[in-house]
C-alpha cells in the first residue's frame, strides 16, 4: 500500500516540508532548498540556497529580490515537466494566480500530494489557467473560504469603472491595485474591454508591467503619471491611473484631477473594508478562488483529504466533510490573506 502523505509531508516552523526530498515548499525562513509555488512576497522568500520554480517565477524573484538575494542557485522547470528529486517525482502544474504560478506536485512511492499555492479558476489573460490534478491529498488555501465571497464576472467589474468614466469625465479615475498581478491583469482586462488609450501608472508598478512584457504578457502603451509643480493645475482628467493601495491616500494622489479612488480586490465584497478604506467604487476582482470555486477544485481533483492553509479553515473543512472529504487545518504561519503587500509609494 502506497504510503499515506501524512508520512511524507509535514509542517515545520520552515513551512511545509517533503521528508524523503529534503525540500520546502514555500518556506517562510532562509532554507537549503526551496520549491516556490509563485512570486508574491509571502510565498517567495529571499535567502535560500537552492529554490526551485517555473522560469517566470524565477524572473519574478530576481526582479524583486536581486541576483544576490533570490536563490544561491535556481532551476527553472516547465509546466509537465517531471524532476526526480531524492527519489521523489516532482512537477509543476499552472496555478491561475499570477503569471509563472503553480502547484507542486509531488510522487513518492505510489503517492501523490498537491500543493496548490494560491490559485483561481477565472480567466486571465496574463498567465496560465488552473489545471486540476487528481491526487491523494490536496493543500488549498482558504482566503475566500466563506460562502458570503462568490466573486462576480470581473467583465461586470470592468464595465463599472468605464461607465464612471463616462458619467465623469474631469476626474481622474485611480485604482488600486498590487504590484505584481492584479496590476498586468486589469490592465490585460481593460484592454480587452476596448480601453485602448494609454494607461497611467504609479512608478512603484513600472518594474513588474516592465517584466512582463519582456516575459510575453502584451499590455499596450503604459505611461508614468507626469511630476506637476506644487499648486499646478490637477492632471490627468477623464484618464485611469493604477497605483499600489497605499498610494491612494497619499499626497502623490493630489496632482490628480479630483480623482475617483477605487479598489480591484476580492475585499471589496465586505462593504465595511471599502468604507474604512474611502474607496468610491469598489470592484470585486480577486485572483483567489471564490467560496464555490474552492469547493468545486476540490471535488474535481478527487483526493479524499484536503489540508487547508491560511484563510477562512474551519468554514470549508465543516464543508468538505458534509461532502465525505477529510479536512486538515496546517496553520501554516506567514502568509497573507491579502494578494501581496503594497509597492512602496515613495517612487512616483
Amino acid at each position: 500500500m502506497p504510503p499515506h502523505p501524512e508520512t511524507w509531508l509535514c509542517v515545520r516552523p520552515e513551512g511545509l516540508w517533503c521528508r524523503p526530498g529534503e525540500f520546502y515548499i514555500d518556506p517562510v525562513r532562509a532554507v537549503p532548498r526551496a520549491v516556490i509555488t509563485h512570486g508574491h512576497s509571502d510565498h517567495a522568500r529571499p535567502g535560500h540556497g537552492a529554490v526551485l520554480g517555473t522560469s517566470e517565477t524565477l524572473a519574478i524573484m530576481r526582479a524583486r529580490m536581486g541576483e544576490g538575494r533570490a536563490g544561491d542557485s535556481q532551476q527553472a522547470l516547465g509546466y509537465g515537466e517531471a524532476l526526480a528529486v531524492n527519489g521523489v517525482t516532482v512537477s509543476l502544474a499552472p496555478a491561475g494566480h499570477v503569471l509563472g504560478s503553480a502547484q507542486v506536485v509531488m510522487e513518492w512511492q505510489g503517492s501523490r500530494a498537491v500543493v496548490s499555492g494560491d490559485y483561481k479558476r477565472r480567466a486571465d489573460p496574463t498567465c496560465t489557467a488552473f489545471e486540476p490534478v487528481v491526487c491523494d491529498v490536496f493543500v488549498t488555501e482558504a482566503t475566500f473560504a466563506l460562502p458570503v465571497f462568490r466573486h462576480p464576472p470581473v467583465e461586470d467589474e470592468i464595465a463599472k469603472l468605464l461607465a464612471s468614466l463616462a458619467l465623469f469625465p474631469e476626474r481622474a479615475h485611480v485604482v488600486g491595485v498590487y504590484a505584481l498581478g492584479k496590476c498586468q491583469r486589469l490592465i490585460a482586462l481593460l484592454r480587452r474591454a476596448g480601453w485602448d488609450r494609454p494607461i497611467y501608472i504609479h512608478g512603484g508598478l513600472v518594474a513588474l508591467c516592465g517584466l512582463y512584457e519582456a516575459l510575453g504578457v502584451p499590455l499596450g502603451p503604459l505611461l508614468p503619471v507626469p511630476l506637476v509643480k506644487r499648486g499646478g493645475p490637477a492632471i490627468l482628467a477623464g484618464e485611469i491611473v493604477l497605483a499600489p493601495p497605499s498610494a491612494e491616500a497619499t499626497p502623490w494622489a493630489r496632482r490628480l484631477a479630483e480623482p475617483v479612488t477605487c479598489a480591484a480586490s476580492g475585499w471589496m465584497r465586505v462593504r465595511q473594508r471599502a468604507k474604512a478604506r474611502g474607496i468610491e467604487l469598489p470592484m470585486i476582482i480577486s485572483d483567489h478562488a471564490d467560496w464555490d470555486e474552492l469547493l468545486d477544485t476540490c471535488a474535481e481533483v478527487q483526493a479524499p483529504e484536503v489540508w487547508v492553509t491560511h484563510g477562512r479553515e474551519d468554514a470549508l473543512i465543516h464543508a468538505l466533510s458534509l461532502r465525505g472529504v477529510r479536512g486538515r487545518a496546517l496553520h501554516l504561519v506567514g502568509f497573507s490573506e491579502d494578494d501581496e503587500e503594497a509597492a512602496p509609494v515613495e517612487a512616483a
